[in-house]
């Protein structure tokens, strides 16, 4: 039985207190052919900024039986009710009409992408141009048959549209906290704002430094791309992992929300591992790092130091803000690949297999592994695993800036997390590494594969993909493209493997296309929205809405998905003879194919065979002998009487759709019969070119140039180079001189605002302020001429390249 416990639009009383109209009655559709996405809908809005090559993700879900959608068009969202498996297993159903959320003040900026939190009570509508926060819940209004929710604006001072010197590249809730959401900005900062106590300035601040001071790298390398935050896996649960635009991922731990909530027994693990594993280590680095660790904990979960707490039943325990006086979190990365049992002559590149640059990044916790993905603009994903759990790590004698208020209490905070940059050995595979434990070196990457999506018409700046995972099954990774969506599943993961007891071979992921948008060649219809919905009974979807506003509802199989497949020769016959016999539809029933009985006559001595049939005992025995032929043969032809008359209609059924069948496949065989010619034409024009073209390639083979060669190693390396840092140092250089215009810009605002006061305090000219326009407009002019003469470089390597293909060619 299934058992719908959402009745908050499909009552009657619910309906008429705020959910619908009155005059309108609730009704249920296929999600897929909801008047929602059945209308034609208005044009879109378009906005010129807004064009980029991230995809959009206009749909959101809480989990449970609330689906939302948000109207471009009508900058409106919608929220409708869902009924997962109701009434078939593979149904859903949605409420009609929809309850339409408006935000109370106007939202001046294209929404790209919109996410709820784990509580279901906000929603985050965030573009290229601002972020705001939508209150489903609290304070609301009515208005035009929509409900007037509370909205408000988060870093509007820091992420402005009119400087837009800073660009918001990532906003993510926090997993434990329905207040605390994270930020990655173009300035290599990430943020932690908390929207209970201040939506302008953030809680937390961390300065990414990953180039080391006096060392100088390319552009990629300090460009981040995109982050996520750990999931509930020992210190996972306290690291964010950030990716730059190279393929490098870093890792800051340990980040905690103030007031976020975490399970008691998780603390405690990770509070015992520590005074277990690092104070009893004979290295002095470990024993420093298990210190620091321990302290950090003890200050930001008390309930650790309390011996009265030790025998109560304490479920979850809430974080205090702490940090440590003189230390600031350490960049640790980057992350390196592991080796396979020798020294690899690159370990720390990780996307060297890869095309172009990295575009976006997915942390995904299957059991014991915690899995990351990397997606790259050429069509590739890079899977990987961490081979060695995750530690914090301090830079000591770098103090972090405290925001306190009367009660000398943090309010926030900000530091600067600088990369390690330390020499770390190679780590070896089934090689211990028991005493390496909390020295402070991060943990480093397994490859499990690298899978090429084959995205056809790929453009000059790369395709974006974006991946989500199944919530039903981890194992199964969605990537979405410009082309559809794939679905990736991991069939051999290192530690979930082992401790699972299994052994079997290394099995690569699976790839299957899920949704393919390709209208024709070289022409999509990208997704506005995607989501994937399960329910507690092992079934799940896939939804997509287009731009043109139709849905799309697959579902998704997740049995048997993992199973190794073995195959026996010796009883594949069999089983496929059982298979045939198993699909014959039970038209007569077995007893009747058997026959009637085998017994025809009694048992009777050789002296009856001389009796008379007129006697007594000759009539008995004929009546004995017809008793017989009426049970066995009479009622048996009564049954097959009666089984064929009662299949009659079942057996015409069937005739009718063989003949069906028969027709239709005549049918084929004409219109094969009629292209045959056409097909016959065509493959003789096709072998015809083929000759032509061979002759043609021959003729070229024998002219006088030099013959195509293989590029060399190195020449390899430069243009893998040049693929991953294309237009990046460029793009650098114009955030960098954007950055200076708009400092520029409010200093100069902020002087004339401030001229008249100084007018009066000061008699004559403040030479000072003129020396740091001056300087200021020195280095713009200094950063013009750096980026043409970049410019110049690039030209000229893109026409070396180029004479160098012609003379190959």
């Amino acid at each position: 039985m299934r058992f719908n416990f959402d009745t908050s639009e499909s009552t009657p009383d619910s309906s008429s207190r705020s959910r619908t109209p009155k005059d309108e009655v609730v009704q249920w559709f296929p999600l897929q052919s909801h008047p929602l996405f059945t209308s034609a809908p208005a044009a879109p809005e378009s906005d010129s900024s807004s064009s980029s090559a991230s995809p959009r993700n206009l749909v959101a879900w809480d989990g449970g039986s609330r689906f939302y959608y948000w109207d471009s068009t009508n900058r409106c969202l919608h929220r409708l009710s869902l009924r997962l498996g109701d009434p078939e297993p593979t149904s859903v159903l949605a409420a009609s009409p929809s309850k339409v959320f408006r935000p109370e003040v106007e939202i001046d900026f294209v929404v790209e992408k919109i996410s709820i939190n784990t509580s279901g009570s906000a929603l985050l509508l965030s573009g290229s141009g601002g972020l705001c926060v939508l209150y489903l819940y609290g304070r609301t209004s009515s208005k035009d048959n929509a409900v007037v929710c509370r909205t408000v604006s988060v870093g509007s001072q820091i992420y402005s549209k009119e400087d837009n010197a800073i660009r918001m590249l990532q906003a993510l809730w926090h997993p434990y906290s329905d207040t605390h959401l994270g930020i990655l900005s173009s300035d290599s900062v990430f943020r932690l704002f908390d929207l209970s106590s201040d939506l302008l300035q953030p809680e937390q601040e961390y300065y990414l430094q990953p180039v080391e001071p006096g060392k100088s790298r390319n552009a990629a390398s300090i460009c981040p791309v995109d982050f996520a935050f750990g999931q509930e896996h020992l210190w996972d649960r306290f690291t964010v992992f950030v990716l730059f635009s190279d393929g490098s991922i870093y890792i800051l731990c340990p980040i905690v929300p103030f007031g976020s909530s975490f399970k008691w027994e998780s603390v405690l693990e990770i509070y015992t591992d520590a005074d277990t594993y690092g104070l009893s280590s004979t290295n002095a680095v470990a024993v420093r790092n298990s210190n620091l660790a321990i302290s950090w904990l003890e200050a930001t979960f008390p309930e650790l130091t309390q011996e009265a707490m030790e025998g109560d039943n304490l479920l979850t325990t809430k974080a205090r803000p702490f940090a440590l006086f003189d230390a600031s979190l350490c960049l640790q990365g980057p992350l390196c690949k592991v080796s396979q049992g020798r020294e690899d002559e690159d370990s720390t590149v990780l996307g060297s297999e890869c095309e172009g640059r990295a575009v976006s990044f997915l942390y995904n916790l299957v059991a014991k592994d915690s899995v990351l993905v990397t997606a790259w603009s050429g069509g590739q994903l890079q899977i990987d695993a961490l081979a060695d759990e995750i530690q914090p790590v301090w830079t000591l004698n770098s103090p972090p800036r405290l925001r306190l208020n009367s009660n000398d209490q943090i309010l926030g905070l900000a530091m600067i997390c600088e990369s390690t940059g330390n020499e770390r050995p190679i780590v070896i595979v089934d090689h211990s590494n028991e005493h390496g434990a909390w020295v402070g070196n991060p943990p480093p990457l397994l490859r499990l594969a690298i899978v090429d999506l084959a995205l056809p018409g790929k453009t000059e700046s790369g395709t974006h993909i974006t991946m989500f995972v199944d919530s039903l099954m981890p194992e199964r990774i969605y990537s979405v493209h410009d082309g559809g969506i794939d679905s990736i599943v991991l069939h051999f993961l290192p530690f979930t493997t082992q401790n699972g007891g299994k052994d079997e071979m290394v099995r690569t992921p699976s790839v299957n296309p899920v949704l393919s948008t390709c209208n024709a060649e070289d022409s999509f219809s990208p997704l506005c929205g995607f989501m994937a919905l399960s329910d507690s009974f092992g079934y799940s979807w896939i939804v997509g809405i287009t731009a043109a506003r139709e849905c799309v509802v697959l579902e998704m199989k997740t049995l048997n998905l993992l199973l190794p497949i073995h195959l026996d020769m010796e009883k594949k016959l069999v089983s496929s003879q059982d298979e045939k016999e198993r699909n014959i539809p039970d038209i007569i029933s077995k007893e009747l194919l058997v026959g009637p009985k085998v017994v025809l006559a009694p048992q009777v001595s050789p002296n009856l065979r001389s009796v008379a049939a007129d006697s007594i005992e000759g009539r008995s025995t004929l009546h004995q002998y017809c008793k017989l032929f009426h049970e066995n043969y009479v009622e048996y032809a009564h049954k097959v009487y009666f089984e064929l008359k009662h299949h009659g209609p079942q057996l015409k059924r069937i005739i009718d759709d063989l003949h069906a069948r028969l027709r239709e496949a005549q049918d084929k065989l004409v219109r094969v019969e009629e292209k045959q010619p056409t097909l016959d034409n065509r493959i003789n024009s096709a072998m015809h070119k083929q000759s032509l073209l061979e002759q043609r390639l021959e003729r070229l083979r024998n002219l006088p140039t030099s013959h195509k060669k293989p590029l060399s190693k190195a020449e390899h390396r430069f243009k893998s180079e040049l693929d991953q840092f294309t237009g990046v140092e460029l793009d650098a250089l114009h955030s960098s001189i954007d950055a200076l215009k708009a400092r520029l810009r409010r200093y100069t605002q902020f002087s004339k605002g401030d001229a008249l006061n100084q007018q009066r305090q000061i008699s004559g000219k403040n030479y000072a302020q003129e020396a740091q326009i001056a300087q200021l407009k020195s280095s713009i002019e200094k950063l013009s001429l750096v980026n043409t003469e970049n410019s110049k470089k690039v030209k000229v390597v893109e026409s070396t390249l180029k004479g160098r293909e012609s003379s190959i060619l």
